[in-house]
């Protein structure tokens, strides 16, 4: 089973017209009015401040199986996500701010990540809720990218670089690219690489939960994730996130 958490981000086929896009590109944009844009019509500066955790209790479809799954995110940088699978709960990935680990599902018993793996997972200790919500005050960088097509739909694209990330003890660039739907500012696709991997979301139905609003409908390389109900500053045990120790 493929972890939910490396995600983000399919690649789509569709584009405008060479005169579309000319026409469209006249336009003046900055990335940082999109941006700006994005996080107006999603809640807002300050109720996005607000928000210390979410629990968001989900579906994960593969083939003909669907698996409950529960994602739980901290402003701290802490993270785990818990499926049921054959009438067991178990931790998929969890990270307690300091230690990343899964469970092996061969043996069903916790490991470990590789240290670049949790070096990573540091870095996005600064990424809550979004990266986008505070990359001027983490020193990220945003471009904007021109007006393309995905799926039928105009977008912007912007591409944010962020702090290098550990690749087999080097380090590498990362950049992302998202793509804001021209007319509600909602990112509807995210594409970039991870651990040498190209990764690619589709993100769709922006419902609102206690007046911010967040994608129900997520896809990873063709593998649909459903959002069932989203929980913010929910009560969140701490243990969920710890590494087993066995007495």
């Amino acid at each position: 089973m493929k972890s939910f958490f490396l995600l983000f981000f399919f690649l789509t086929s569709t584009f405008l017209s060479a005169q579309e896009e000319i026409l469209l590109d006249l336009y003046d944009h900055n990335a940082d009015e999109i941006i700006a844009n994005y996080i107006e019509k999603t809640g807002g500066v300050e109720a996005w401040s607000e928000v210390e955790a979410t629990k968001m209790l989900a579906s994960l479809t593969q083939g003909d199986l669907t698996i409950p799954i529960t994602i739980y995110n901290t402003k701290e940088g802490k993270q785990a996500v818990i499926v049921e699978y054959s009438g067991k709960r178990i931790t998929q990935m969890a990270f307690d701010g300091a230690t990343l680990w899964t469970t092996n599902f061969m043996t069903m018993e916790p490991e470990i990540s590789s240290d670049d793996m949790r070096k990573n997972m540091m870095l996005k200790r600064n990424d809550f809720p979004s990266p986008l919500n505070n990359y001027k005050e983490n020193g990220y960088t945003v471009n904007y990218e021109g007006t393309v097509a995905k799926d039928g739909v105009v977008t912007f694209k912007v591409k944010l670089t962020q702090e290098p990330i550990s690749l087999n003890g080097e380090e590498k660039p990362y950049e992302s690219y998202y793509f804001f739907d021209i007319e509600t500012y909602y990112p509807i696709a995210i594409e970039a690489t991870q651990m040498g991997q190209p990764i690619s979301i589709k993100m769709n139905n922006y419902t609102e939960v206690e007046g911010l609003y967040f994608p129900f409908n997520l896809s990873q390389g063709g593998q649909p994730i459903t959002i069932r109900e989203i929980i913010i500053n929910p009560e969140i045990d701490d243990n969920i996130f710890a590494f087993p120790v066995k007495d």
